[in-house]
């Protein structure tokens, strides 16, 4: 593989040669068409060439240190069977950027045992900084809050940790609530019975839990009442003892259903609140939601967790991530 050299930055050029031990995994590194390289050529500002198992990085020394970095990052994935695509190079280099953060890279830039979570279908591995500090948080804390814009992992990380828990018989049961408020728009008389009402709105939930566990196993899972997947209105009374408990879109709940759901905490259970404080659906606006009267009332309560994502973490297209910042930049 040659291709025209992208110029680099200001700064002394710098040049080194990565080999790697198994030539046979390359082509997955590499990508389809080398689309892999392309990416972190452009990305990086590096000038990359690949020759049997050497791969050559041209550019400043800055630039071919984080290239290096990240293609030996990307080579262990591919080793534990992870695929490589553009989204995952664009982790490795967000990740590349927190040189010490702890379980993922250590102070001598070699890998730690990593931060995962193992499913029946798929493993899933921290895709940002914060991500990696979510997952922790999931496995230490009994009640999170995880605060940010869409598409940056905050349910579907949470499901995969509870799908997880419920394997191992952590937890008894796996509690799924959305509020069931309108998007904006009035959807009028629905028909059917009341699950065929309110399963539109809990549809991004049963998504992540397909992606999480074999189709035949969900559906015994509801079938039996280890999974249930409900409206917030239906926790009225409850107590969830033994449960791994997940609020999704919680800045549509009101301060009084926030108060309501998040009192149903029960013995050796996990609860995780999931919404984005800057959007709501409620009539009154943000100044409404249960969600930013929640996280103002319990930061720094012992045994509470917040972790906050930006637009730096969406991990769903690049053009997701400059979407939010338009709607939440300065000129907002």
């Amino acid at each position: 593989m040659s291709r025209k050299p992208v110029p680099a930055q200001s700064g002394q050029r710098s040049r080194v040669e990565v080999l790697f031990d198994k030539p046979q995994l390359l082509a997955r590194l590499f990508g389809q068409y080398d689309q892999n390289l392309v990416a972190l050529e452009n990305r990086l500002g590096v000038y990359i060439t690949a020759r049997g198992n050497k791969v050559g990085l041209e550019g400043t020394a800055e630039q071919v240190a984080t290239a290096r970095d990240v293609l030996q990052d990307l080579y262990h994935r591919v080793q534990r069977g992870e695929d490589v695509d553009n989204g995952l190079v664009d982790a490795s280099i967000a990740m590349a950027a927190e040189p010490t953060l702890d379980g993922i890279i250590s102070a001598d830039g070699q890998r730690g045992p990593g931060i995962m979570i193992r499913t029946r279908k798929k493993t899933i591995v921290p895709r940002t900084p914060a991500q990696a500090h979510y997952m922790r948080e999931l496995t230490t804390n009994d009640m999170i809050f995880a605060l940010g814009p869409a598409g940056t992992g905050k349910t579907y990380i949470a499901v995969a940790q509870a799908v997880a828990q419920l394997i191992t018989g952590s937890v008894q049961r796996l509690i799924l609530s959305r509020p069931a408020v309108e998007a904006g728009e009035k959807l009028g008389f629905l028909p059917g019975d009341m699950k065929e009402k309110v399963d539109p709105y809990l549809r991004p939930l049963y998504d992540a839990l397909h992606d999480c566990l074999p189709a035949e196993q969900v559906e015994r899972r509801i079938a039996s009442g280890e999974i249930e997947i409900a409206p917030i209105a239906f926790m009225r009374g409850r107590t969830l003892a033994e449960a791994f408990v997940i609020l999704d879109e919680a800045q549509n709940t009101t301060p009084a259903q926030m108060k309501m759901f998040l009192t149903r905490f029960g013995q050796n259970s996990r609860m995780v609140i999931c919404g984005d404080p800057n959007q709501t659906d409620l009539p009154g606006g943000v100044g409404s939601s249960g969600l930013a009267d929640a996280t103002t009332r319990l930061e720094g309560v012992e045994g509470i967790s917040m972790t906050r994502f930006t637009a730096a973490d969406v991990v769903r297209h690049p053009i997701v991530g400059r979407i939010v910042e338009a709607y939440e930049g300065p000129n907002a």
